[in-house]
């Protein structure tokens, strides 16, 4: 294993990632598989800073946007910016749900709703890290009773694996010692052309989604309850097409996310199983991304809010210049019975598996 981490791909320096924060230390860390390709994740958040793969002439880029050192990260104009989300990825309306007969507030943090797990979830937390090996990484983090507001003590476990097949995997495991919810995600801000400055627009990346439904939203993008078709709407991607082709249609459901930022409903031929999600080609690099997931939905955000923000090595984040797969369970499902159920029981163990897979269409 080279135990120079500054000897990489990605230009970041292993310094600019080390502090003390509440008493832990952050750091950073470079998975490299055999291809000569790299995945640079920081503890603070599990945030990918850096997915360096080649383009079809073998130069590479960052693919992913990220910070390049660790007080950018904890202050980013995104504060989600390629984090893990916990313990609730999405929406929650008005931030109330209820439990055992009990009802729970959380932080409102996006107009009158609660996402992504509170201003403090696990997105803005310090991981304990263990570098198993150069192609993988475990992060542990215990998420004590009644932090930011949920029920239970959550023990979760997120292992990130770079393998030679250029696949980024990414496992999540949790355990409680008392009913709660859990809806766990990562939240990638995927480039395909790299980031520079300015980071090129998503509008001509082809994208294909593996979902015949999707799920509409209200003004506040909570699920009005419906799940509905796809079939003569912006959102059909059973058939590639370039991601800007309906971004702006003259559609209620576009106005409501001032884009893409809805939940795909995966077509799944039985629960919980790891199949193919959505794949992304980039025309002028050659690039491609496949996702693949054992979760039902798929929230794309067509990062429909940045401002031009300021990246790592001089890279500027302007409006749409990212698309993000967040793999999860529905928006608002704890007031939605008949929604996939987010209820985590003692005993039980909650399980996830997405995988992001690179390549270079030939």
């Amino acid at each position: 294993m080279n135990s120079d981490p500054n000897e990489n791909v990605c230009g970041l320096k292993r310094e600019n990632f080390q502090a003390t924060i509440n008493g832990k230390e952050t750091d950073l860390f470079i998975l490299k598989n055999a291809n000569g390709n790299e995945v640079a994740i920081t503890n603070y958040g599990g945030a990918i800073v850096a997915i360096m793969v080649p383009d079809k002439n073998g130069n590479h880029a960052n693919v992913i946007q990220g910070h390049d050192n660790i007080q950018d990260v904890i202050n980013s104009p995104e504060p989600y910016l390629s984090t893990l989300i916990g313990r609730y990825g999405n929406r929650i309306n008005k931030g109330k749900f209820q439990l055992h007969g009990k009802e729970y507030q959380l932080a409102i943090n996006n107009g009158p709703n609660a996402l992504h797990g509170g201003p403090t979830g696990f997105h803005a937390r310090v991981w304990d890290a263990q570098l198993m090996n150069s192609q993988s990484l475990v992060l542990h983090y215990v998420s004590a009773y009644g932090e930011e507001g949920f029920s239970g003590e959550l023990k979760t476990t997120v292992i990130y694996t770079f393998n030679n097949n250029d696949e980024l995997v990414i496992d999540y495991l949790a355990c409680t010692n008392k009913k709660t919810i859990i809806n766990l995600t990562n939240h990638g801000f995927f480039s395909l052309a790299g980031i520079a400055n300015p980071t090129p627009t998503i509008d001509n990346i082809i994208c294909e989604i593996n979902a015949d439904y999707y799920i509409p939203v209200d003004n506040t993008s909570i699920p009005t309850g419906e799940i509905l078709k796809v079939d003569n709407t912006p959102f059909d991607f059973r058939t590639p097409k370039a991601v800007g082709k309906d971004i702006n249609a003259d559609n209620e459901q576009i106005k409501n996310g001032a884009g893409y930022d809805h939940c795909f409903v995966l077509n799944k031929k039985e629960e919980a199983e790891l199949s193919f999600a959505a794949r992304i080609e980039e025309p002028v690099s050659g690039r491609t991304m496949e996702v693949y997931t054992t979760e039902p939905g798929v929230q794309v955000y067509s990062d429909n809010w940045a401002d031009g923000y300021k990246g790592q090595n001089g890279a500027t984040f302007p409006r749409r210049s990212a698309i993000c797969f967040e793999a999860q369970h529905f928006p608002d499902s704890p007031n939605r019975s008949y929604f996939p159920s987010v209820i985590l029981n003692p005993g039980e163990q909650y399980k996830q598996e997405t995988i992001y897979k690179f390549g270079v269409k030939k």
